[in-house]
């Protein structure tokens, strides 16, 4: 994954989004301190289990396992995005498995609204969605082979796995739209909203700098000496442990006589094995249009609602394009975009009205308005499947690159395994050289070192901080392979001499120092300022520059102040002439006197307003969905749906005790 985030930014964020971010929907999932008490699982690989709430769910429903190794994967994740430190992992754990567990509820939930993703929706979205750019360059498929080399290279993960996760995240996504389908904001609310948000301010500011008072810290030898001793314990591990590692690595084509070869008795019996995976149910392919009825809405808007429906429908028997219709009217955002396009559905899946009525019509048809629980429907049936079994012919091609994965990754752990016995009966460089492979050995390394030589050795790190020095030889995955190795010398964590860190002794003393300091010079900057009733000559009697700002909005940056949506945002609550108080950027510490002050006009209101309203949406969106996770997350609680393992630390429970 690494050689592919180096060579293209672009697929960062595709997989961000869609694979390691867990989907837009779960932006919006939040902690939920102490819903998640409930009877424990005894799996020791699973973190948690979610089904169903209430008698039937424990009776009819599949629960949903949520996996140690997710949680692990997830939390590892996150501490590396956000550069935490790693003692905060058991806190990240606990995060990531109540994310996992809440994703897992709205799974449920989105399938019990009958919302799953059609093997030929996937399809449409790896053509046309972020993936198209490397799956279907210029409109044309990469092939089989380049794809599973793909998902494999960029995600670590099977095809099948991954297209399992990009389904899962679509219905979440369908799930979303349809809960915040109905939002609205008012006029008056987007006016407001940009007149605050248009505003612009310029000013003069003094700036305090962090750097420069840093610099004027100078302790003597003495002073370095008494600090260091003072902070024995901060210093005591300051060097860490490293070790020494020997190691043989190998991936599939390294395999004595090659990558296995998939047979065509081998696809036979993979497809008399999985016919339940390739039967195709009763399913009717749709677009619909949606005038929305928010919950409780009074008989005038329903009234409204209804009549726009069916003003809709006589355009449509008029002649009326159904998509452009629908992209111009319809209430349902996961559908409009698409001309109202939903794909194909199956029986039984959607609400009961419009489940009865998309499956009465025939290909072709339009229907007439159909009311559901949300809101006014139209229905255009564009296609329907009738059930059956796809052939062998037709899924060969999702078969094969499966069971080449399988044979593969069967026969490099049966070689990781017969390497490793060999290792520990004859050593490490004789069981390597009789398969062909070479022995290497590592500098020290510390536990967040970088192999070189492997396409990820984070595993082999982790493991090999785990074990003893001289250990019997461990097998481990390499992301494209396996390595053995055995660790041969070990350097432990230990306190550093003063002369050899004494530069990190005083930037230590220094960072220390500053914040006191800083705070003193602002706060007789400020002072002085008042009592002059001028900043300028206050600064200058100090020897503090004063630097003048451009005209800025909220959105915008000011060196030494940062985003004016952060500490400098003062600004815009100020009188054109006045004068703000200490504002201390951590940094730097900063006086600003606003020299000019401007609110949006009415043309640039109504300019910006689609955009406007299209943020407030998004925000209100986002909040409702956040309460609909929350209340959903609490009815399953309540009907026991939710079972955590028993070695898992109580939900809410602080990673550093009481």
């Amino acid at each position: 994954m690494i050689r592919i985030l180096q060579q293209d930014n672009r697929i960062t964020k595709i997989i961000f989004a869609v694979i390691i971010g867990l989907a837009v929907v779960t932006m919006v999932i939040t902690l939920v301190p102490g819903i998640f008490d409930n009877q424990a699982t005894n799996d020791t690989t699973v973190y948690a289990t979610v089904r169903e709430p209430g008698v039937l769910g424990r009776f009819a429903s599949e629960s949903t396992p949520v996996k140690d190794v997710e949680v692990n994967q997830l939390a590892s994740r996150q501490l590396q995005q956000q550069r935490l430190p790693e003692f905060l992992l058991p806190y990240m754990v606990q995060r990531a498995g109540q994310i996992l567990v809440q994703r897992a509820i709205l799974k449920h939930e989105a399938d019990r609204m009958g919302l799953e993703v059609s093997d030929e929706d996937l399809r449409r979205e790896l053509q046309t969605g972020p993936f198209a750019q490397y799956l279907f360059p210029n409109g044309t498929y990469i092939g089989d082979d380049a794809y599973m080399n793909f998902v494999q290279s960029a995600f670590q993960t099977s095809r099948s796995d991954f297209e399992s996760q990009v389904k899962s995240d679509m219905e979440l996504n369908r799930l979303q739209a349809l809960v915040t389908g109905g939002v609205t904001v008012s006029d008056n609310a987007v006016r407001d909203a940009y007149r605050i948000q248009g505003t612009k301010v310029k000013f003069d500011y003094a700036v305090v700098s962090g750097d420069d008072l840093r610099k004027t810290i100078n302790p003597s030898d003495a002073e370095l000496q008494s600090f260091f001793k003072q902070n024995q314990a901060r210093y005591a591990a300051a060097i860490p442990e490293t070790r020494k590692i020997e190691y043989v690595s190998f991936d599939a084509s390294s395999l004595p006589g090659g990558r296995p070869q998939v047979t065509d008795a081998d696809v036979q019996a993979y497809y008399n094995q999985h016919q339940d995976q390739f039967q195709v149910k009763e399913q009717v392919k749709v677009r619909h249009i949606l005038i929305a009825v928010p919950s409780g809405a009074d008989a005038k808007t329903d009234a409204a609602a209804k009549a726009k429906a069916e003003d809709l429908l006589k355009q449509i028997k008029s002649g009326g394009n159904f998509a452009d219709l629908a992209s111009k009217n319809s209430d349902d955002p996961g559908s409009k975009t698409q001309g109202g396009e939903l794909g194909w559905l199956d029986r039984g899946k959607t609400v009961p009205e419009f489940d009865k009525m998309a499956f009465s019509l025939a290909p072709g048809q339009t229907s007439d308005v159909v009311k559901t629980q949300f809101g006014y429907h139209i229905l255009q049936v564009e296609d329907k499947k009738t059930a059956h079994m796809r052939p062998l012919a037709e899924v060969r091609g999702e078969i094969v690159p499966v069971l080449e994965q399988q044979k593969a990754g069967a026969a490099e752990q049966s070689l990781a395994t017969q390497l490793a016995g060999d290792a520990k009966k004859n050593g490490l460089e004789k069981a390597a050289a009789a398969k062909g492979l070479h022995v290497v050995t590592t500098d020290y390394l510390a536990k967040d070192g970088v192999i070189a030589g492997l396409a990820d050795g984070t595993a082999l790190l982790a493991q090999a901080f785990a074990v003893k020095q001289g250990g019997d030889p461990t097998a481990v995955p390499t992301g494209d392979g396996f390595a053995i190795f055995q660790v041969v010398d070990v350097k432990s964590a230990h306190a550093p001499e003063f002369d050899a860190y004494k530069q990190h002794i005083l930037d230590d003393y220094r960072e220390q120092q500053l914040p006191q300091l800083l705070n003193a010079q602002l706060n007789k900057l400020d002072d002085r300022a008042k009592v002059l009733n001028d900043l300028k000559k206050a600064a200058a009697e100090m020897n503090i520059p004063v630097k003048t700002s451009d005209l800025v909005g909220k959105d915008g940056q000011v060196p030494d102040l940062g985003a004016m949506s952060g500490p400098g945002a003062v600004a815009f609550t100020l009188a054109k002439g006045a004068m703000s108080g200490p504002i201390n950027t951590g940094r730097a510490g900063v006086v600003l006197s606003v020299l000019d002050k401007q609110e949006p006009s009415p043309d640039e209101i109504a300019k910006n307003f689609v955009q406007t309203r299209e943020q407030l949406l998004s925000v209100q969106r986002e909040e409702i969905f956040r309460v609909y996770i929350g209340n959903l997350t609490e009815k399953y609680e309540k009907g026991g749906a939710v079972r955590y393992s028993k070695k898992q630390p109580a939900p809410g429970s602080s990673p550093f005790g009481n």
